[in-house]
């Protein structure tokens, strides 16, 4: 009978977290795009603002900047005291974080839904009274040179995707590292800090969303009461950076000291997230690396036992996507033994249709990744952000796995053909740094 009730539970909560997510938008008349969404199952309340500003808005000489302001903008507002901002969250009940990517920067906070009102407000600080101090980008560049120690310069395979950014980009600034260069950050001035916050952190390069347990009326009040009369910005020009097509294969080593075994790394140059292409790609990546059933584990790692590690990842962004394949040889296997296996599954893949039940166990899992992306609402304010900001599609939270459904086993072999080809790839050599001298 508990294991029938069970089902019964999991079943319930999984049809109510597969249901449409509703909700409401629209601007205000400084140009900052509101997105509302009620959710009053429990007293929890999301704030979140996302900004259009990410590592590849930098300059070449200034890289690390939109890294660099998601932390300095924790420093402290015209009304919050300098390094107050945390203490206020966690003794209100809250918790808080943000992040960058080469395309956005996201910050938020969870709440209690009676302090609703406090989310909006902090937020409201730091878009229109951050104190940019000396002092304060003192604090933060020892803060972020910690940080890239510890997951880059420290880390084993830590540079890992820079090397693949490097040699994959030539021209477009995804070619740099979202952490950036330290010198570039030591370099720079406090004018131009103070300029790269005037022209990206404004109410028209963000969209501010309210998820959770929230009176609709009463939140779009305290919204135009604390964002509404924020100065607009100027409109923010973009110039779009396009990349010469790879024709023939590019071959790169890279040198870390932090490990002992090599890793081979093949790097494909990928159309956006936005394409119907990248999806059908995120699948692909899921076919072959998703797990130990998955056909490069399977191959490379469990039967053949050839490799310690294998895997394929795509990278999605909103103006490319680089899809990875790598591999960690085992025993005397060499790298160019891993690159004619996974050459070999590529092969397959470009030739056969899979089966129909590799097909339908992917569609399961595209299934389970959409519910449990939604499945809370700090999920939710995360995911309408995103789909508004680097979309332009608010509604993708519910109809993007309709795309996903509707991908065929034919679109996974002709994009295989189309992008996963030896002449338009970087071959890059990841090697422990003695093997430098050699």
């Amino acid at each position: 009978m508990k294991h029938l009730l069970s089902l019964i539970v999991l079943f319930v909560m999984g049809f109510a977290s597969a249901q449409s997510v509703s909700f409401e938008e629209y601007d205000l008349s400084n140009g900052l795009h509101v997105i509302l969404h009620q959710d009053n199952t429990a007293p929890v309340v999301t704030t979140s603002v996302m900004y259009h500003v990410g590592a590849k808005d930098e300059q070449p000489d200034r890289t690390g900047f939109a890294h660099f302001f998601e932390h300095l903008l924790f420093e402290g507002t015209k009304n919050i005291e300098n390094g107050a901002w945390f203490s206020i969250v966690t003794e209100n009940g809250g918790s808080n974080n943000a992040n960058t990517t080469d395309d956005r920067t996201y910050y938020y906070e969870v709440f209690p839904s009676n302090n609703l009102e406090l989310g909006l407000w902090m937020e409201s600080e730091r878009m229109l009274h951050p104190i940019i101090e000396q002092d304060g980008v003192d604090t933060q560049n020892e803060v972020v040179k910690e940080e890239k120690r510890l997951r880059v310069d420290n880390q084993p395979y830590g540079k890992f995707l820079e090397n693949v950014k490097k040699h994959l980009f030539s021209k477009h600034p995804y070619r740099w590292t979202t952490i950036g260069e330290m010198e570039h950050l030591d370099s720079a001035t406090l004018d131009e800090f103070l300029a790269f916050n005037k022209k990206f952190y404004v109410p028209n390069n963000a969209v501010l969303v309210v998820a959770g347990d929230i009176d609709m009326d009463k939140t779009k009040e305290m919204v135009q009461n604390y964002f509404g009369t924020i100065p607009r910005g100027k409109d923010i020009e973009r110039v779009s950076i396009k990349e010469d097509p790879i024709q023939e294969a590019l071959k790169a080593e890279a040198f870390d000291s932090n490990i002992q075994i090599p890793a081979i790394i093949t790097a494909y140059r990928t159309p956006s997230f936005k394409s119907r292409e990248s999806r059908v790609l995120d699948m692909i990546s899921t076919y072959l690396s998703d797990g130990p059933s998955s056909k490069l584990y399977k191959r490379l790692v469990d039967e053949k036992k050839m490799a310690l590690q294998s895997g394929a990842i795509n990278i999605a962004q909103e103006d490319y996507g680089m899809y990875v394949i790598f591999g960690l040889p085992q025993g005397d296997f060499k790298l160019t033994d891993l690159i004619t296996e996974m050459d070999d599954e590529i092969a397959i893949l470009k030739e056969k249709l899979i089966s129909e039940r590799d097909y339908q166990k992917l569609l399961n899992k595209f299934e389970n990744g959409f519910v449990s992306s939604n499945a809370s609402v700090e999920g939710i304010a995360n995911s309408l952000a995103r789909y508004y900001m680097l979309f332009g599609d608010t509604n993708l939270i519910n109809s993007e796995i309709d795309i996903y459904r509707s991908i065929t086993r034919e679109e996974i072999r002709e994009v295989a053909n189309k992008y996963l080809n030896t002449n338009q790839r970087l071959v890059l050599e990841y090697l422990p740094e003695e093997e430098a001298a050699n």
